[in-house]
């Protein structure tokens, strides 16, 4: 559903609010601030040669504080500032800035756009295998156009859902988009809004679902303008971690919370996006009822979408129902059922959420690294098992890292809201030197425990390049002016000794410098790796596991009662199906020599190993480990 950009923008029933920015439509440009506080607001806008000025009217009503007006003539393109008390700012919700952060803001009319995928549909969460990217660095480009031009290969892949990286603007030209100030304009580096609407209706003509990560827990460090609005966008007396904490609570807060609520609508409404990722929502403080973050789900499922958030806590509050008859989309089930008999209001309503443990765990059993936030985690197979039972591990238990309890019980979740990875920008790339997985473990080990994440009953979520085990890096790079960016790797190393990330000094000294062009340049993905022997065959065995995932409908999301995980021997776990009249059987273990068969082999046919020649590029044993093998006989 797409709504006018001169429409009231619905959050969901009961509640709407006025659009903010420049609003074009037939008789010229209507423009809206909230600026509290300042005696007189103007629009100061041109054609580079000639500046016209319009005076904005305070409106009525309560909370004061909003300015709004309408510029006859103007039109799409034009490019404006907003004078505040004679300085001139950009537009806070600007839909884009084309001479960076600092410079002006420019009109962008939505609806000129001709969307081409008419009858895409939003998906459900249930059923998504999702392929998280960074824009600038998917492609040697970086740029929107250039990520259309790689879609047939994601088709091909088997995934069908893209996650997009933070998209608004920053300060400089490479982020990892956790920095954005310009939250409503997509970073001109990526290219135009209509580049990024065409990347999108390209991806639903190839039936390929659209999420955007977003952040909502803070500002980047520079560029960022609402304080000079209001200083009531944020809590004085709080801090997210990155930077100054938001207010969505407190004196005048409610401008503020609608302000990130018509971020939300933007993405829906205005770019047609499928769902959103709410990045650290555990940062995202408001002690208000209903949690922001339960208005953004409401926001989105009002659209027919959905909503992934993560949040370091495991409390399954965050995705439970907010009402009895308000299920999460794609949960597959009865409004307020759990699976468990018990009843289940009163939740956020978010739809799905990253579980870390699955990873820490799987993690620490490949790389013995123990430091950090991995030193809360053994991986054992026990631990392996209860993270696929129950979506994820700590449900209550004393957390080492925290040195207090974390986490509520989750088995009771239908397995689809909770998104597992063996791979993620954070896990990469909050790293010195940005290595992936496949860098530090045998190739065994590796494809092992990658046709396992392409087959669990959860939602599975890859990052760009590990399906081919691509050998380019993902460090931490930014290009942040002045002090901040003089200052930034310094701080970055010192983050990691607070984190207790011990990492040898040798790797230390080698970390590259976040502010350097060569450290953005070293991430971008080598596309041509693909048709290297030593690459080949991983990329093989993704395509196969995520065929089998999308041919069985029982890969997919199954109900509680269709599957189970169990530790086999110490060095082995195996997951069972029954449905569409057979029974399957997958083990993995990544113990040499641990056995990958069923006790009664006879039984059973084999479907698939990890160690089949065509993926282990030699003749590997598929009877033992490491390696992942998928068993099917038939029943009934």
């Amino acid at each position: 559903m797409v709504i006018s950009a001169l429409a009231p923008i619905s959050v969901h029933a009961g509640r709407s609010f006025r659009p903010v920015g420049a609003q074009c439509h037939d008789g010229g440009v209507s423009f809206r601030v909230w600026a509290p506080g300042h005696e007189r607001v103007r629009v100061a806008t041109g054609d580079g040669t000639k500046t016209r000025f319009i005076v904005l009217e305070p409106e009525p009503g309560d909370p004061a504080g909003f300015f709004a007006g309408r510029d006859e003539h103007g039109r799409p393109g034009d490019l404006y500032w907003f004078e505040v008390e004679h300085e001139l700012l950009p537009d806070p919700a600007s839909r884009y800035q084309p001479r960076g952060v600092d410079g002006p803001s420019q009109v962008v009319d939505p609806r000129a756009y001709a969307w081409r995928a008419q009858d895409w549909q939003r998906p459900p969460l249930r059923g998504r295998v999702i392929y998280e990217l960074h824009v600038g660095a998917f492609t040697a480009a970086g740029t929107f156009r250039a990520a259309m031009a790689r879609l047939d290969a994601l088709v091909d892949l088997g995934v069908n859902t893209i996650e997009l990286m933070p998209l608004g603007d920053f300060a400089g030209e490479r982020n990892w988009g956790y920095d954005g100030v310009m939250i409503f304009a997509p970073a001109r580096c990526y290219g135009t809004p209509d580049e990024l609407r065409a990347l999108i209706d390209a991806a639903h003509a190839r039936r390929l679902a659209v999420i955007v990560d977003v952040v909502y827990n803070h500002l980047g460090p520079t560029g960022n303008v609402l304080p000079r609005y209001s200083p009531h966008y944020f809590d004085p007396g709080r801090s997210s971690g990155w930077g100054a904490g938001l207010n969505f609570d407190g004196e005048l807060a409610g401008p503020a919370r609608e302000f990130f609520l018509q971020n939300v609508c933007l993405w829906l409404d205005e770019y047609r996006v499928d769902g959103l990722r709410l990045d650290a929502v555990h940062a995202i403080e408001d002690r208000s009822s209903p949690h922001l973050v339960a208005e953004i789900a409401a926001t989105a499922h009002a659209r027919g979408a959905f909503v992934i958030a993560e949040d370091e806590r495991n409390d399954a509050r965050i995705i439970t129902p907010a009402q009895p008859d308000d299920p999460p989309r794609g949960a597959g089930r009865p409004a307020g059922s759990t699976g468990s008999g018990r009843a289940e209001p009163g939740g956020w309503g978010v739809d799905g959420m990253w579980s870390d443990d699955f990873h820490h765990t799987v993690r620490v059993a490949l790389t013995h690294q123990r430091q950090a936030h991995f030193a809360s985690y053994t991986g054992t197979i026990d631990e392996w098992v209860t993270a696929l039972r129950d979506g994820w591990l700590y449900q209550g238990q004393w957390f080492r890292s925290w040195n207090r309890e974390r986490g509520t019980p989750a088995a009771h979740l239908p397995p689809e809201r909770l998104v597992l990875c063996i791979s993620n920008h954070d896990q990469v790339g909050n790293r010195p030197l940005g290595d992936r997985l496949s860098d530090v473990v045998s190739p065994a080990a590796y494809r092992a425990v990658s046709m396992l994440l392409c087959l669990v009953p959860h939602t599975p979520l890859l990052f760009m390049g590990q399906e081919w085990a691509a050998r380019t890096p993902f460090p931490f790079f930014t290009d942040q002016p002045g002090e901040v960016g003089r200052n930034l790797a310094r701080h970055r190393l010192a983050e990691f000794r607070e984190r207790g990330a011990v990492y040898p000094p040798d790797v230390l000294a080698r970390m590259p410098d976040p502010q350097a062009e060569r450290t953005f340049r070293s991430a971008k993905l080598d596309w041509r790796e693909r048709e290297q022997a030593s690459h080949r065959g991983v990329l093989a065995l993704y395509r196969e596991s995520l065929r089998l995932r999308a041919a069985h409908p029982i890969f997919q999301s199954p109900p509680k009662s269709c599957w189970s995980v169990e530790k086999l021997r110490d060095a082995a776990l195996a997951l069972r199906w029954q449905g569409e009249g057979a029974e399957w059987l997958m083990i993995t273990s990544i113990v040499p020599a641990a056995s990958l068969e069923p006790a009664d082999a006879e039984l059973w046919e084999l479907v698939l190993s990890s160690n089949e020649r065509r993926f282990a590029g030699g003749p590997g044993d598929r009877k033992t480990g490491p390696g992942t093998t998928l068993w099917q006989r038939s029943v009934g």
